[in-house]
């Protein structure tokens, strides 16, 4: 089975990477092909696995360009790009402005305050199930938790929230039936998208009359006479955020969780030492699990790159979780170990213009949820099969449908 298999995308993680390991070992680049939904026909591309190559890659997109699609491998029309991606398909100029505009409410400073709600925020939602003793982690954890914080955020009333986590699960769920609705997959994604559009810019509307303390005031006005996103800009930026800005989180809670029940000595290890190993560990999840599954490149121009010769308009997918686990950088790159030091992944992607804005939130709110976890309920474990996305082809996001725990109950905080 290859990784262009859906099947492929089921299998457990370390039979995936364990595939990704052998094709590495034979060249950073593997040529492949996958059927272009829309016409059937297939799709050439190459596969990169070194951690060398997405790095430069990443680095350089004046020759691996991001414009000409980032999350599909299959070209797609430039309204639809922009209207699920946001600056995340775009190239600089357009790219460097919407992200610059935004960049202003992301720094740690911007961030301060929505920072210390993800603590409250979390309470709440842990609250929620702790009496029950047993649960679904991602219904009630991993879906809410990191989604609320956007919501929030944005200045997106509680009562609205079932409607954006219906239209997310669309977005996010990779053609997974369960996720559609009973709609077919282009129908249900544009549906989700205009319920987050029309949303959106009703909430934009009332802050251009009444701001308040949130994101979407700060990017619809300002007494600066500093740039902003022109209304046609808003939604799109908010479906970004919605599904990126709580993707990653949302994932690696699941993957976090469950390898923990499956590394118990490491679960003890970070148990014992909250304060020193919260940060490492946080960081050996996003590596291992690698949430965001590839991003794609387009060779803007003929180059080489590691000795492969490439032509203009060659499609490259940067597979994050290959490259984490490339044994050039990482020792022992299999091992899930919460004191690895230095660990320098790329699971919030490669340098250069697209690093992650919202990597810095993401940080902090796994770290306060799996020290909330681990301080409420201590004997959290797993008790069933973690169930991945039933995706169509290759997921953006190697998501997780299901993930069954049980706990001792305890009081609400």
């Amino acid at each position: 089975m290859t990784f262009t298999d859906p099947a492929f995308w089921q299998l457990p993680l370390n039979e995936r990477m364990a595939e990704f390991a052998r094709l590495r070992a034979i060249s950073p680049f593997t040529k492949a092909e996958v059927e272009n939904p829309m016409t059937g026909a297939p799709d050439e591309f190459y596969a990169v696995t070194g951690f060398d190559e997405v790095m430069e890659i990443s680095r350089r997109p004046e020759d691996f360009c991001s414009g000409k699609g980032s999350t599909s491998i299959a070209d797609m029309p430039p309204e639809a790009l922009e209207f699920f991606g946001s600056f995340i398909t775009m190239d600089d100029p357009r790219h460097a402005r919407q992200r610059g505009i935004v960049a202003r409410s992301f720094t740690p400073r911007a961030l301060k305050g929505l920072l210390d709600s993800v603590e409250v925020i979390c309470t709440e939602v842990i609250d929620d199930f702790c009496e029950n003793g047993e649960a679904d982690l991602v219904e009630v954890l991993s879906q809410p938790f990191p989604l609320l914080v956007i919501c929030d955020m944005m200045g997106i009333p509680r009562s609205e929230f079932k409607t954006v986590l219906d239209a997310t699960n669309v977005i996010l769920g990779s053609g997974d039936p369960e996720m559609m609705g009973g709609q077919d997959i282009m129908t249900a994604l544009f549906s989700a998208g205009m319920q987050l559009t029309n949303l959106m810019n009703e909430l934009a509307d009332d802050r251009r009359k009444n701001p308040k303390n949130d994101l979407t005031s700060a990017l619809v006005h300002n007494d600066l006479g500093e740039d902003m996103l022109a209304p046609n800009e808003i939604a799109p930026f908010f479906i970004l955020l919605a599904v990126a800005g709580n993707d990653t989180t949302r994932t690696a809670i699941s993957h976090g969780v469950h390898l923990l029940s499956q590394n118990p000595k490491q679960r003890a290890k970070w148990a014992a030492d909250l304060d020193g190993l919260t940060q490492p560990a946080i960081e050996e999840i996003v590596r291992v699990a690698a949430p965001v599954t590839f991003m794609r490149r387009t060779v803007t121009h003929d180059l080489t790159l590691s000795g492969q010769d490439f032509a203009e308009g060659d499609r490259l997918i940067l597979f994050y979780g290959a490259a984490n686990r490339d044994p050039k950088v990482f020792d022992n790159p299999d091992a899930f170990r919460v004191d690895r030091a230095p660990n320098s992944h790329v699971g919030f992607g490669g340098p250069g213009p697209h690093f992650c804005l919202g990597a810095h939130l993401a940080r902090r709110e796994l770290s306060v949820v799996f020290r909330q976890l681990f301080n409420r309920l201590p004997d959290l474990e797993v008790t069933g099969e973690m169930v991945p996305l039933a995706a169509m082809g290759i997921p953006l996001v190697g998501g997780v449908k299901h993930l069954p725990v049980s706990f001792t109950p305890t009081k609400r905080a």
